[in-house]
């Protein structure tokens, strides 16, 4: 039955986005491996030319970069972590077409900030050109963009396990596989003899977290926390998830003959618009809006729009239009949302009744601070 889920879970996948992370694309001495390269394109040209629409989102740049300078250490400052990026970022696409050109398909580079994707008009010109780019029959290689990222301008993605669920979610129904330097997720940490893989994860869990064992590499910023988030953000929007070993040459192959490799996540969630998944993945909030008890139970399990009367306290910089994050009262994200009012006008009607808006804004308003239909539950 595992397999025959596999299989339809490939079928019914309007597209597929591998991500390969730098651990299993460089050796210990930061040089890219080529065969390593050459097996992966491989196999993504295989299902290309049978009409698959395939992404590909590459870690490696700061990595190639590092082995090309024959650094040993990840670089601290910031300017030089970028130039090595820029340095890398042209070996690993070259390596890339040289090995796609032996199938005759094409690459296409794509660099991305999360400022991309948080702008909704960029976003939705993201979509369009991957799309573009795949109705063509090429293969857009996806990286964040490290030379112009800058973490003290909040436009980094912090790793490219984040971009592969953001860029999968511009999609209907993805199948996001992780590539990474393990076999899956393990019931406890893999070096334990008494570890066992999970072959499969039907109902997400809090408690899932807590399995994670991290390993620390100085070549690579993502590690199994990471991908299980990215896990939670697509099966909660409609999509599936497997986590595999990129270091097994066999394995993406195995993947796409459906074999049972690796640990595979099942959607929660039936099918989200484009426009909840933006709102509730992509976008980067100006505010939030606390909410007591009773609000977090109408959102969260009644579908109901935020009122101010369940409003405890905001803060932020934002105005009527903005993107806010509602938490509980324990500073917990449960949703994010459009709001009807700017920072001053919520905290003029917070914990008010809606038949009091008008008495104290002088204008009759809406009744929702946050309508439904303008929000989507993160949690």
């Amino acid at each position: 039955m595992p397999s025959l889920l596999r299989d339809e879970i490939l079928k019914t996948s309007d597209v597929v986005v591998v991500k390969v992370g730098t651990n299993v694309l460089t050796d210990s001495h930061g040089l890219l491996n080529e065969g390593r390269i050459a097996e992966l394109t491989d196999n993504l040209c295989r299902m290309i030319l049978q009409k698959k629409r395939i992404i590909l989102v590459s870690s490696g740049a700061v990595g190639a970069g590092m082995g090309r300078l024959g650094l040993t250490e990840r670089p601290a400052e910031l300017s030089q972590l970028q130039a090595v990026a820029a340095i890398g970022q042209g070996k690993l696409i070259e390596t890339y077409e040289r090995f796609l050109n032996r199938h005759g398909v094409h690459s296409a580079q794509v660099l991305l900030t999360a400022d991309d994707l948080s702008n909704r008009k960029r976003y939705l010109n993201a979509r369009n050109t991957i799309r573009t780019i795949l109705d063509y029959g090429a293969l857009p290689i996806i990286n964040e963009n490290d030379t112009v990222s800058v973490d003290e301008l909040h436009t980094t993605f912090g790793d490219n396990d984040r971009l592969a669920a953001l860029v999968a979610n511009l999609f209907e129904t993805p199948l996001l596989i992780l590539l990474t330097d393990v076999d899956g997720l393990y019931d406890r940490a893999p070096n334990n003899p008494d570890a066992q893989l999970i072959p499969m994860v039907e109902n997400w869990s809090p408690d899932l977290m807590k399995l994670v064992a991290e390993k620390h590499s100085n070549r690579s910023k993502g590690g199994m926390s990471s991908k299980l988030k990215a896990a939670k953000m697509i099966t909660g929007s409609g999509g599936n998830v497997i986590i595999a070993n990129g270091d097994c040459p066999e394995t993406l192959g195995d993947l796409f003959a459906a074999k049972e490799v690796g640990t595979v996540f099942l959607m929660q969630n039936s099918f989200l618009t484009a426009r909840k998944r933006w709102l509730g993945y992509a976008v980067r909030t100006e505010g939030r809006l606390i909410l007591d008890a009773g609000a977090v139970e109408a959102v969260c399990r009644k579908g109901k729009s935020l009122l101010p009367i369940g409003i405890l306290d905001a803060g932020g910089t934002f105005e009527k239009g903005g993107i806010v994050s509602l938490v509980d009262n324990n500073g917990k994200e449960i949703a994010r949302g459009l709001t009807n009012y700017g920072l001053k006008e919520v905290l003029s009607i917070k914990g008010k009744k809606t038949s009091e808006i008008q008495t104290i804004l002088g204008t009759t308003g809406y009744a929702e601070v946050v309508h439904r239909d303008n929000l989507q539950l993160v949690n």
